[in-house]
């Protein structure tokens, strides 16, 4: 299969939409872990470590609430959109329920988050902050990725989404300057995102000849309830993957979080390298799944070990420049910092572990099964983070969240050999 990608001829492989797609998908990844890169010690010398904990915690909480306001819409809605592409009526009414639901659910995270803050008095510490964070929500909710990723149009979406986070970045240089200004951080990131979001639904509608109907409450009912294990799935997924600051702020200062959630970040960033594979090998997969089943067992072989090495790689440098990636990002010593990157810089080897599971389950359209995986490794998340936390700090938590991992890896496998049994003997047996 990789053999054969080497005859095409350079400029048929470019023009291919699914590597377009990718292309454009891992230029807006690069370019969001580029800025935050960048930010983080301007940040931190701005506002201090404790409030950059603070910030990082409320944006930690808008992202769980961000899983809300997709509610699955970034799988299914692309979808949609794909089969439509020809039919304007129809793609119309795709966007006009689709954009009126997220911002309806974008209003019903901001109400709640607004009674915790101001009725029962909930985060305390940063309840400011993230009440300013609410502007994200809108932003996620008129973020149009989904659109362009099923018309296959990603170039402008993927300059835009570069020109917000570099409105961002001039923000944070130009504004930013001491620890009472942290509550502006998330506000301006989101008031960006979503001045260039209304920017794309302009374009959208004047040059595409999409209209904007007023939303039809039985259709986006419909759509909310087929999505509701996508919904539950990301959610599991994400609260496993990313509460870890939320278990570790019930136990320690701001200042702690803050050298936790700087380590926390770096390793983020590289664990979204199991994710892009998935998505760009996944269309690929699924086609050579229908056609031929030797073929996507050596090319799924392949991918897996292509990203263990690729993760390999990215772990042990973490671990052994852990010291180094901190005073760059931090301008400063901060050994606790440096001691949980070095835990946490397994995390993305770890994770690729699961991408053959992960792609089995989506080509036979396990839904079930990765709704049960996800809430399985969710629920050990939060046993193993709180006990782990209450009793050895930060580090315990760290160690928690590599173990996620290698369970999420375990859990994944048994329901493969239980239910896709065939198949993975085919894997052993065929290879």
């Amino acid at each position: 299969m990789l053999e054969k990608l080497g005859l095409l001829p350079f400029g048929t492989f470019i023009r291919n939409k699914s590597i377009q797609n990718f292309l454009f998908l891992a230029i807006i990844q690069s370019s969001n872990v580029l800025i935050t890169i960048i930010s983080m010690p301007l940040l931190i010398q701005g506002i201090g470590v404790d409030q950059f904990g603070l910030v990082n915690l409320s944006l930690s909480v808008i992202v769980l609430l961000n899983i809300l306001v997709g509610f699955g819409y970034n799988l299914s809605a692309p979808r949609e959109v794909a089969v439509n592409q020809q039919n304007k009526l129809a793609l119309s009414h795709i966007v006009s329920n689709i954009f009126s639901a997220k911002i309806l659910l974008a209003a019903i995270a901001s109400l709640v988050i607004i009674i915790g803050v101001f009725g029962f008095n909930l985060f305390q510490e940063y309840q400011i902050i993230l009440v300013f964070s609410l502007m994200l929500l809108f932003s996620e909710a008129t973020l149009p990725l989904w659109f362009f990723q099923g018309m296959e149009k990603m170039k402008l979406v993927s300059i835009a989404n570069i020109f917000s986070k570099l409105l961002f970045l001039m923000g944070i240089v130009l504004f930013i300057h001491n620890p009472e200004q942290s509550k502006w951080v998330n506000f301006s990131m989101g008031f960006f995102g979503m001045g260039v979001n209304l920017f794309l639904l302009v374009y959208i509608r004047t040059f595409l000849g999409i209209k904007f109907y007023r939303p039809e409450f039985l259709a986006i009912w419909k759509s909310l309830t087929s999505n509701v294990l996508l919904f539950f799935s990301n959610l599991g997924s994400h609260i496993a993957v990313n509460g870890g600051l939320i278990v570790l702020s019930f136990f320690t200062a701001a200042e702690t979080l803050g050298m936790y959630s700087l380590a926390e970040r770096v390793i983020m960033v590289m664990r979204m390298l199991p994710s892009l594979i998935v998505q760009a090998v996944y269309p690929n997969a699924a086609k050579l799944f229908v056609k031929d089943r030797a073929a996507f067992l050596k090319f799924s072989t392949k991918v897996l070990l292509l990203s263990l090495c690729t993760s390999g790689f990215l772990s042990i440098g973490t671990f052994l420049g852990s010291e180094f990636i901190i005073a760059v990002l931090s301008r400063a010593s901060l050994p606790k910092s440096v001691e949980i990157l070095e835990i946490l810089a397994f995390i993305p080897l770890l994770a690729s572990l699961n991408i053959w599971n992960i792609i089995v389950f989506l080509i036979n359209d396990q839904k079930q099964l990765m709704f049960r995986t996800s809430w399985l490794m969710c629920a050990y998340m939060l046993v193993a983070s709180v006990l782990a936390t209450a009793y050895y700090g930060e580090v315990g938590l760290a160690f928690a969240l590599l173990s996620t991992e290698v369970v999420s890896f375990l859990i994944s496998c048994y329901f493969n050999w239980r239910y896709n049994r065939k198949l993975v003997l085919e894997l052993f047996t065929k290879n």
